[in-house]
């Protein structure tokens, strides 16, 4: 994760942010202490990816549900729209920064909150010059994106997460990954073309594992049907080859799932899965090996169509936030 701050995710006007840092100690009751601001940006819309610049502290960029992509490098004092004039839609679904080029961006678009009035993707683009300029790289049929990472130590290696397109099946769905910097795409994980991908993580320390979620959605004007092929998948060579992770897993109607790890310890596996029964935050300890029901609070998966979120403190494996 790229973040210097923690943001939270808000269906509010614009983005949050939290002025205590992850080298602060961390409380037991840090909710109750931490006060929030809104720092825009005013026209930005509801807030869909977030990520910083570790190179950089100050600089973030973040993605509207409508409102396109937009960045900061005061520490959102102030924003600017990087995205108009570039893509050809809003809605934004996915945000990554190279971790080893800090010029270097990823934004896949259509967002992940799958609402009956959802604006639609297009694909994947892609900036070697801090956001100044865009080209479209490709992807443009997988309607929305879960999620973007881009390879550790690898800029031209990049791994997308294609839900599909919300009101119907289609084959441009599931796990991408490029070798070339968005020149070709390869599909590495395919269930069916009602099945697609919301969420992809590397493994901290070891790029060769990677996981990934599961995600069914059908979203009507009147319902919204997510699972029943949920799940958990894993890979050991890089995304080559896939296996569908159980132990301790619920089985039954599987719906979105969302990711976190921490390099803080590598072995931790988080996942907040959308189940029934079974709904709830588990935890690995063993990369995925087996897992453990540790919260089944039910408002931490309060529509989940929208939220499902959770991520991890890079410097605590226990320090663990959920939206």
């Amino acid at each position: 994760m790229n973040r210097n701050f923690i943001f939270i995710k808000s269906l509010a006007i614009g983005l949050f942010l939290s002025t205590w840092g992850y080298s602060q100690t961390i409380e037991e009751n840090i909710g109750e202490s931490v006060k929030y601001r809104n720092i825009g940006p005013n026209r930005g819309g509801r807030a869909t990816t977030v990520t910083g610049v570790t190179q950089e502290k100050g600089t973030f960029y973040m993605g509207a549900s409508g409102g396109g992509l937009w960045k900061t490098t005061n520490y959102g004092n102030s924003w600017n729209n990087v995205s108009d004039g570039f893509f050809a839609t809003g809605s934004m679904g996915a945000v990554r920064v190279a971790p080893t080029d800090s010029k270097t961006i990823y934004a896949g678009t259509g967002s992940d909150g799958i609402r009956s009035n959802i604006i639609v993707g297009k694909g994947v683009y892609k900036s070697e010059n801090a956001g100044k300029t865009w080209k479209h790289v490709g992807l443009e049929a997988t309607g929305h994106i879960g999620a973007v990472e881009i390879h550790p130590s690898n800029k031209e290696i990049v791994f997308v997460a294609a839900i599909g397109q919300a009101h119907s099946s289609n084959p441009e769905r599931g796990l991408f990954r490029t070798k070339d910097g968005g020149n070709s795409w390869e599909k590495v994980l395919f269930i069916n073309d009602s099945v697609g991908i919301a969420d992809v993580e590397f493994a901290p320390g070891d790029p060769n594992t990677v996981y990934a979620a599961a995600w069914q959605v059908d979203r009507k004007p009147w319902t919204i049907k997510s699972g029943p092929n949920g799940g958990i998948y894993k890979s050991t060579n890089g995304g080559d080859s896939w296996r569908k992770l159980s132990n301790g897993l619920p089985s039954g109607l599987v719906g979105k799932a969302d990711l976190a790890v921490s390099p803080a310890n590598p072995s931790v596996l988080y996942a907040l899965i959308e189940a029934l029964p079974g709904s709830g935050l588990y935890r690995s300890d063993d990369k995925g090996e087996s897992f453990k029901l540790i919260n089944d609070q039910s408002d931490l998966l309060d529509r989940p169509f929208y939220y499902c979120n959770v991520d991890v403190n890079p410097k605590n494996e226990n320090s663990v936030f959920v939206n």
